[in-house]
């Protein structure tokens, strides 16, 4: 069984290595919205009757007639580019100082927790219950302390990724109408819980919508040896140092055994 003080310990690294929250049902979600906003309905009205123009994105989807098929991880696409390696970075920067509170905290209930194993049969019954409640007070507000500022920096990077996602979409409309493709498929959740069971990186727009964004923003590359946090899907192991490594375009995703 898992000591509450490990878990306490497990919640820390949580959010030390910046656990998003769920950010890619935020990314799909913001993805239909982006798309539906770029793509004009079904016998909506054209021209003067729209209440505003269609952009260059919504007027290649509307005479797009390619049949291929391609792919792109769009938490990838985000957290690549450039604004979205410097935005996240300095979120990651701002939460530096309540990591270390949590950190100092965690590290003071654990020294109460060793004085208590030490010394529970040299204490007296008042005594040990006095350090016992101690401990169970500080874990309290340790607890409700570290949920509170996984919830807050989980929201921040979803405001960013859904930032940056608004103005990605129309790109993604125009490059695979631009580029002969019919239909684009999001990788960002592997197989099963993603809808690809098996990709190439033929197929794969990831690079090419980051390459064009990056572009588009006008947001210059961090320099050499900074990048930003990528967030962790659930169920990852968690670290003690944030994952500091920029993402790189799978080659592909085989599926699992």
């Amino acid at each position: 069984m898992i000591s509450k003080m490990m878990m306490s310990k497990i919640m820390i690294n949580q959010f030390s290595i910046g656990k998003i929250a769920r950010v890619t049902g935020t990314v799909v979600l913001g993805l239909s919205f982006a798309m539906a906003q770029a793509t004009p309905a079904a016998g909506a009205p054209a021209g003067g009757d729209a209440p505003n123009a269609p952009s260059a994105a919504a007027a290649a989807a509307a005479k797009a007639t390619g049949t291929k098929v391609g792919t792109i991880n769009i938490e990838q696409a985000i957290f690549a580019s450039n604004e979205g390696r410097r935005d996240f970075e300095t979120l990651s920067k701002k939460f530096e100082p309540k990591q270390n509170e949590l950190k100092g905290s965690a590290d003071e209930i654990d020294s109460l927790k060793k004085q208590l194993n030490a010394q529970q049969d040299k204490l007296n019954e008042e005594s040990r219950d006095k350090l016992m409640k101690q401990i169970e007070a500080k874990q309290k507000v340790f607890d409700r302390s570290t949920q509170d500022a996984q919830e807050d920096f989980q929201n921040q990077q979803g405001e960013i990724g859904n930032k940056i996602l608004t103005k990605m979409a129309p790109m993604i409309v125009k490059y695979a109408s631009d580029n002969g493709y019919g239909m684009i498929l999001d990788t960002s959740q592997q197989w099963p819980r993603g809808p690809v069971i098996w990709y190439g990186p033929a197929v794969d727009i990831t690079q090419p919508i980051v390459e064009a964004y990056n572009v588009q923003s006008g947001v210059a590359a961090p320099p050499a040896g900074s990048t930003a946090t990528k967030p962790v899907k659930p169920g990852t192991s968690p670290a003690s140092k944030p994952n500091t490594a920029a993402p790189k375009t799978p080659a592909s995703n085989p599926p699992k055994q």
